[in-house]
C-alpha cells in the first residue's frame, strides 16, 4: 500500500538572524504524520516566495531544488527496497543524523523504528514485539560492562560470546538465545551493509542447538471435552467455537481475523472448503471443511465481505479466554489458540491422512514441517506402548506374590 506523501518548505519570518537571513525549515508528511528539519540554506524573508516555495535567489534555490529531488528519490528507495518508510526514518536519511550510526544501541533503535512503520503496514507486529526484549538485553548487558553503548569498530568476538553468555545467564531457552544473537547481527550486518564495518566481528559464534521442536496438542477427549461444553460469556462462547474451529481447519489465530466471505467456496459436488493464503508464510491453505466447521461457519458472517468471518477480539483478550475454556472444561495444562492448528495436524496423522494432503491444508512451505507431527505421533505410540508395557509388568508382578501367598 503505497504511503500519502508530501514536502513542505517554509521560513520563520519571526527568527531572522543579524545578517538578515532565517533559515528554511522543510516539512515532511507521510500517512499523517509529519518530521521538522532545517535544511541548512538560508534567505532573506523578502526573497521567499510562500506560494511557491522558492527562493528568489537562484543558486539557494537550486539547493532547495536538489534537496526536494533527494527526498522524492529517498522516499521511492524506501518502499522500494523496504516497502515502507515514515517521516522519521526520511528525515534521519536526509539529514544523516541516524542514517549511519556508528553505535549499536543507536542503531538498534532506528531498526526497531523500521519496524514498528512495518508492523502496521503488514498488520502484523511479532518482529517489533519481539524486538523490544533483544534490543533490552544487549542496553543491559552493555551496562554489566559500564556502557552506555558501544562503537560497532570496538565490537569483536569477545563481546559476541559475552552476550550469548549473558542472555544464558538469564535463564532463556534455546530458541530466545538465538533470537537475541540474530538480533545482534542483524544490527552489525546493517552497519557492514552501510560501510562502517568491513566485516561482521562475530560471524563464528554459533548459535545454540535447538531443542526438539514441541508441539503441543490436546487429545482427542479434551477437544470433546471443549465441544460438549458451551460457555455462558459471549466472549468465552465466540473463543470456544473459534477453537473448535481451528481444531478442524488448522487456521492461526491471525488467518483466522484475515478469514473473509471470499476464502470460502464450493466445489463442484457442493463440499465446501477454505482457500487462503497463510499470513506467517504466505503459503496457499486448501482445507475441506469438516461438518463441525460448517456447522460453526453457519453461524457467522458468510456473506458480507466488508467485514470478516468471525468478529475476533485482540491477541490479549483471546488469549485469556482460551485459557479460561480449558479450565472450565477440564483440560489440563495451560491452553492456547494455536494448539487448535497442532491439534489438526496430529489428529489427521494419527487418523491416516497422507502428510501431502495435511501439508497443503496447512499451508506449510516444506514437507518437513509436517512430518514434524509424524514424530509427534510416532512418540505418542511408543509412550503409549511403554505404560501398556509397565502396566502388564506390573500386574504380572501382582500375579506372581499372590500365587506365593
Amino acid at each position: 500500500m503505497r504511503s500519502t506523501f508530501s514536502i513542505l518548505p517554509y521560513i520563520n519570518r519571526n527568527k531572522v538572524k543579524a545578517d538578515g537571513t532565517t533559515s528554511v525549515m522543510c516539512r515532511i508528511s507521510i500517512d499523517g504524520k509529519s518530521s521538522v528539519f532545517s535544511t541548512g540554506i538560508y534567505c532573506r524573508p523578502e526573497d521567499w516566495n510562500t506560494e511557491k516555495g522558492e527562493i528568489r535567489e537562484q543558486r539557494a534555490n537550486n539547493r532547495l531544488i536538489e534537496l526536494r529531488n533527494k527526498l522524492e528519490q529517498t522516499y521511492e528507495k524506501y518502499l522500494k527496497t523496504k516497502g515502507v518508510v515514515s517521516a522519521e526514518l526520511l528525515k534521519n536519511e536526509i539529514t544523516q543524523a541516524n542514517t549511519v550510526p556508528e553505535y549499536l544501541l543507536q542503531a538498534g533503535e532506528e531498526e526497531r523504528e523500521r519496524l514498528r512503520v512495518r508492523s502496521v503496514e503488514i498488520r502484523s507486529t511479532s518482529s517489533y514485539r519481539q524486538s523490544k526484549s533483544t534490543q533490552a538485553y544487549l542496553r543491559e548487558y552493555l551496562l554489566t560492562l559500564k556502557m552506555t553503548d558501544i562503537a560497532f569498530e570496538d565490537i569483536t568476538e569477545d563481546f559476541g560470546y559475552g552476550f550469548k553468555q549473558f542472555v544464558k545467564s538469564k535463564g532463556c531457552k534455546a530458541s530466545h538465545i538465538n533470537h537475541c544473537m540474530t538480533w545482534l547481527n542483524r544490527l552489525i550486518y546493517i552497519a557492514v551493509d552501510r560501510e562502517i564495518l568491513r566485516f561482521n566481528p562475530i560471524a563464528d559464534v554459533p548459535y545454540e542447538k535447538k531443542e526438539a521442536p514441541k508441539l503441543n496438542h490436546i487429545s482427542r477427549s479434551q477437544l470433546q471435552l471443549i465441544m460438549e461444553r458451551p460457555m455462558p460469556n459471549k466472549w468465552q462462547e465466540l473463543t470456544r467455537r473459534v477453537f473448535i474451529f481451528s481444531a478442524f481447519t488448522s487456521l492461526a489465530y491471525v488467518d483466522m481475523k484475515e478469514l473473509y466471505p471470499h476464502h470460502i467456496g464450493k466445489t463442484a459436488e457442493g463440499r465446501r472448503y477454505i482457500r487462503i493464503n497463510r499470513k506467517k508464510t504466505g503459503v496457499e491453505s486448501f482445507i475441506p471443511l469438516h461438518p463441525v466447521a460448517e456447522q460453526i461457519l453457519e453461524l457467522y458472517n458468510t456473506t458480507d465481505d466488508t467485514k470478516p468471518v468471525f468478529p475476533l477480539p485482540n491477541r490479549d483478550m483471546l488469549w485469556y479466554a482460551v485459557n479460561e475454556i480449558g479450565v472450565l472444561a477440564g483440560v489440563k495444562g495451560t491452553l492456547s489458540h494455536h494448539q487448535a492448528r497442532h491439534t489438526f495436524g496430529t489428529l489427521l496423522l494419527s487418523a491416516g491422512v497422507p502428510i501431502e494432503s495435511i501439508s497443503k491444508m496447512m499451508g506449510h512451505t516444506n514437507i518437513k514441517t509436517t512430518q514434524v507431527y509424524a514424530r509427534v505421533t510416532d512418540d505418542k505410540i511408543s509412550e503409549d506402548m511403554d505404560k501398556l508395557m509397565e502396566k502388564r509388568k506390573s500386574s504380572s508382578q501382582t500375579d506372581k506374590k499372590q500365587t506365593n501367598i
